[in-house]
């Protein structure tokens, strides 16, 4: 095709795109009743959200599908690549009905889980997980509503009944849920539920597919092995939300295309002040296996309800930020909330002041090229590009890409400039999205290496990402038509 001006204003010039000042760690929204139509969605963009999650522990598929159409929507009329994450259910474990809504229990108290649905009393309590009894063992602590009732197994007919003595009280009311943190569980991380869910999001344009309740590398290689069978090309993100999966920790990164640190379950099985300490190790190990890692759960919780974050709350983000988190989540906050674009408002301001801090903090944790890698050559010139733009003061680094391969590398490197990513593939922009600092342009011209240098020169200068005489560090492959791994590297002066 013939390059014009119109195509590439076309193409770039979105009038979503946050310019200069657009802050490097993403913002994922979930989206629920209070956001989930077309207008309220385009409003969450403008605010700035780069990710939209759907929940399918909630709403049937004509709501995602719906849902879903907004975001396609919204891309094609913005030029905008708002990625899609699906978030599967997974083995969730609670207590059925308790009579009256209401079982209150005090230490010392005695109650009885069973696997038969029964309206719950102190004598027969219904528990979902139906091999409880057989994988339990005696002194294990079992429990519920996220933490409020604590009690120990006192006995087990590795049948189909626990006597569960009670440690600390409370009321125990309907479907709370259950965490099991010293129990070796054999349930697998796909339910029923999650395959038939599964069966849908392979047939939508979904960029990711989220994992819950992952222990082992296993339940990651599983679910990637189904995605790559069904020919979508999904990334998978494992969500690290068990104490076994935190031991495990290594070998589910590398597997994982991505990793999300869904702090709820995960702070009520560890103990609650090895939780900081934890985030921080998940984090610095992502970026060394170049996986865009996600800090989720209460990080604005109070504005569900409130105009304004607390200062806990605005700490806690920040904190995410100078780890180096890739993004940052909003689950109630945006899904059920009073005023979402409040949340992503304020959200948006607290990574932009906690960046201004952010390199000093994060040079330690830069991960290097592995000279054992069978990808060494192209990981150094992707390092390297980085090192160059830090010490010239370059504008950005521009990379063109297929698999999306060197934004992973790049963004895993924590420049300290902008990362502006080019590809012929859509459905790739839109997954690099998530990931720190990449801002994301569609581009599928068939040219030679130095004709595609100035076509992305001129891009970025007519969509005013670049000035004249700023300097941009160009990787690409070549020759270009071969598609080669990153191997390549050129400085540009902007003319």
């Amino acid at each position: 095709m013939t390059r014009t001006e119109t195509d590439i204003i076309l193409h770039q010039n979105s009038p979503l795109m946050r310019k200069d000042g657009k802050q490097n760690t993403k913002i994922v929204a979930t989206v629920g009743p209070a956001c989930n139509t077309y207008e309220k969605l385009l409003e969450l963009v403008k605010a700035g959200v780069d990710v939209f999650r759907l929940n399918f522990s909630h709403g049937s598929h004509a709501d995602h599908l719906t849902v879903i159409q907004h975001i396609q929507a919204i891309n094609e009329e913005f030029n905008t690549h708002v990625s899609i994450l699906a978030d599967l259910q997974g083995p969730k474990l609670r207590v059925g009905k308790i009579k009256d809504n209401a079982l209150p229990l005090q230490a010392g108290d005695i109650i009885t889980l069973v696997n038969e649905d029964v309206l719950g009393t102190r004598e027969k309590i219904y528990m979902s997980y139906e091999q409880f009894a057989e994988d339990c063992e005696v002194g294990e602590r079992i429990l519920m509503d996220d933490g409020k009732l604590v009690f120990e197994v006192a006995e087990t007919n590795k049948r189909d009944t626990v006597k569960l003595r009670c440690l600390h009280g409370g009321i125990l009311s309907s479907n709370k849920g259950v965490n099991l943190p010293d129990t070796n569980i054999k349930q697998p991380s796909l339910t029923e539920k999650d395959l038939d869910d599964l069966d849908f999001i392979l047939t939508q344009p979904v960029n990711w597919i989220a994992l819950s309740f992952v222990r082992t590398r296993e339940d990651v290689e599983d679910l990637k092995q189904r995605v790559e069978a069904s020919g979508h090309p999904a990334k998978v993100m494992a969500k690290i939300e068990k104490p076994e999966a935190v031991k495990n920790l290594r070998k589910i990164v590398k597997a994982a295309n991505g990793i999300m640190i869904a702090r709820g379950d995960l702070g009520v099985e560890m103990p609650m002040e090895r939780l900081p300490m934890t985030q921080k190790e998940i984090i610095k190990m992502c970026m060394q296996f170049s996986r865009p890692v996600i800090v989720a759960t209460q990080m604005m919780d109070s504005m569900i309800k409130s105009p304004s974050p607390t200062r806990a709350e605005i700490t806690d983000v920040a904190n995410a930020v100078l780890d180096g988190a890739d993004a940052v989540m909003l689950s109630a906050e945006t899904s059920v909330g009073d005023h979402p674009p409040l949340v992503v408002q304020a959200m948006t301001r607290i990574i932009e002041e906690a960046e201004k801090h952010y390199w000093p903090q994060i040079a330690t944790k830069r991960p290097k090229p592995s000279a054992n890698a069978s990808t060494f050559q192209n990981d150094v010139i992707c390092f390297t590009a980085c090192q160059v733009a830090e010490e010239i003061g370059a504008k950005g680094i521009v990379g063109l890409t297929v698999s999306g391969y060197s934004a992973f590398k790049m963004s895993s490197f924590r420049p300290n400039s902008h990362i502006f990513i080019f590809s012929d593939q859509q459905h790739i922009l839109n997954t690099l999205n998530l990931l720190w600092g990449v801002q994301c342009f569609y581009y599928d011209r068939d040219a030679s290496t130095d004709e595609t240098i100035q076509d992305l020169t001129d891009i970025l200068k007519n969509s005013n990402y670049a000035q004249k005489d700023d300097v941009l560090i160009n990787t690409a492959s070549m020759p270009v038509h071969k598609r080669y791994r990153t191997n390549m590297l050129k400085v540009t002066v902007v003319e």
